[in-house]
């Protein structure tokens, strides 16, 4: 018999490749980029290394592959991610009717992501959800200083609506959003829509592949 669990009190969004479908256009931009700076990387190869990940540890370990990257790196790619960024990036299928749901029932959701304002500035403005979440509802670890996978992100969101971390539900898309998302003892779905959801699985997700599923998941 499957387990059951109560209706969340909130809902906490992870922002790329979650709530948009960002992930193939920042990665794109950061495989452009390194290749100017001696390190060649297929799509998925970047994707496996850097999904998740802060800037800095992305620089980090770029250059443990063999880039050869200068101090100011990091506002280098940030401005090539946010030129690929403002081309167009779509929402994540399924995203409006889940969110239409929630609503419905009265259940409070945030974002909460370890890329910026500015970032989601660009992402969700295009999709008309940068309203929506900004900016009671907006949790950014280049703003707060705390990062996934360590849990501060998901706890000072849970702090801010009042709920006890144990009655928050955690949708995310990588293993450090995962990670930190048990780490401060949360329910996490781990939104998988490739089939990659055996990593995110192991580190203690409910895997799933398709928005639509997320209601009966949520007992909603």
């Amino acid at each position: 018999m499957p387990k059951t669990f109560p209706t969340p009190k909130l809902v906490i969004f992870d922002c790329d490749g979650v709530l948009v479908d960002s992930e193939p256009a920042s990665n794109q931009a950061l495989i452009d980029n390194l290749a100017r700076h001696g390190l060649v990387l297929t799509l998925e190869q970047s994707m496996t290394h850097f999904v998740g990940g802060t800037m800095t540890g992305v620089m980090e370990k770029a250059r443990g592959l063999g880039a050869v990257l200068p101090e100011d790196w990091i506002a280098e790619v940030f401005a090539d991610t946010y030129a690929q960024l403002k081309q167009g990036v779509p929402l994540t299928p399924g995203i409006p009717a889940l969110l239409a749901r929630l609503d419905a029932k009265g259940i409070p959701v945030c974002v909460a992501s370890n890329g910026s304002e500015e970032k989601m500035r660009i992402t969700l403005g295009q999709n008309g959800l940068w309203e929506r979440f900004h900016p009671q509802a907006m949790f950014s670890a280049q703003a707060l200083g705390v990062a996934k996978p360590e849990p501060g992100l998901f706890l000072a969101a849970a702090s801010h609506f009042g709920v006890q971390a144990r009655d928050c539900l955690v949708i995310e898309d990588s293993g450090s959003g995962v990670t930190a998302a048990v780490r401060a003892g949360m329910r996490c779905l781990g939104f998988a829509p490739q089939g990659q959801g055996q990593k995110l699985a192991a580190l203690g997700a409910e895997v799933f592949s398709d928005m639509a599923e997320v209601p009966a998941l949520l007992s909603i």
